[in-house]
């Protein structure tokens, strides 16, 4: 496993702080997912990360990042992707993710393949458990230009901060939930919608997550300022990837671990 991680990228030019959503939105995710397991894969999977691990180690990959372990682990978080891809565009890139460099597609296609040869390797799974929700944040399919919406700057409430930290942690603070009562609310508004985000394939999920990156974007083109039009425009998208992230997490260990 140490092996694999340590080839995985070969170059970066800069490092910058990555970091999709933050430990309270990996927790959200992960709880969902949890919640939909199987009795058999969470039997399995608390077996090798204690009970509800996959909750409390969702932000393990971020954790390591300063860590010698996997020293150049941090570019497995996230996919850069150009402004006008088609849906077509997009699947030749899940399916071909090597295409553009060894970054998130290509990590959790790797990472899921260890796992299916050895179900109990704790790091693959702690891996794939937190890039799957990485993919879900629309900033972690952005514009390599500003990494990621690292380098586009915006006031929030009065405070100076980049357009990625936004979605990695201060729209989620600004609905004042704690984990119990955001993962409450999720499941109240969108178990009617479970059966139609466990239907969707993982191209259909990133298009619908690219979508959203594009219009955050136009968002920050048009200028309206006012952040309460912010979080009343994009609070609702942000749910439902917490929701439909946590469903697709569910269905690929509950595949992984029969």
């Amino acid at each position: 496993m140490k092996k694999f991680l340590s080839i995985l990228i070969c170059c970066l030019l800069v490092s910058v702080n990555i970091q999709a959503w933050d430990a309270l939105g990996h927790k959200i995710i992960t709880e969902v997912a949890y919640n939909q397991l199987t009795k058999k894969a969470r039997k399995q999977l608390d077996n090798i990360l204690g009970k509800r691990g996959i909750i409390y180690y969702s932000s393990w990959a971020d954790e390591i990042k300063s860590d010698t372990i996997y020293p150049r682990s941090f570019v497995h978080h996230y996919q850069n992707l150009a402004d006008t891809l088609t849906y077509a565009d997009l699947e030749y890139l899940w399916l071909n993710n090597k295409s553009e460099g060894e970054y998130a597609f290509y990590a959790i296609d790797s990472l899921v393949n260890v796992l299916k040869t050895d179900k109990t390797d704790a790091d693959a799974l702690k891996f794939v458990i937190h890039i799957m929700g990485d993919i879900f944040q629309p900033m972690h399919l952005a514009r390599a230009k500003n990494r990621g919406g690292n380098r586009v700057q915006i006031r929030w409430f009065g405070k100076g901060i980049n357009l990625h930290s936004l979605w990695d942690r201060w729209l989620l603070d600004y609905t004042q939930m704690s984990e119990w009562e955001y993962v409450r609310f999720l499941e109240d508004r969108y178990s009617d919608k479970k059966k139609e985000f466990q239907a969707m394939n993982m191209v259909d999920c990133l298009w619908m997550t690219y979508c959203l990156r594009v219009e955050i974007y136009a968002w920050q083109e048009k200028g309206d300022e006012s952040n309460y039009h912010y979080a009343y425009r994009f609070r609702k998208d942000m749910d439902r990837n917490l929701y439909a992230a946590g469903v697709k997490l569910a269905q690929l260990l509950n595949e992984i671990y029969r």
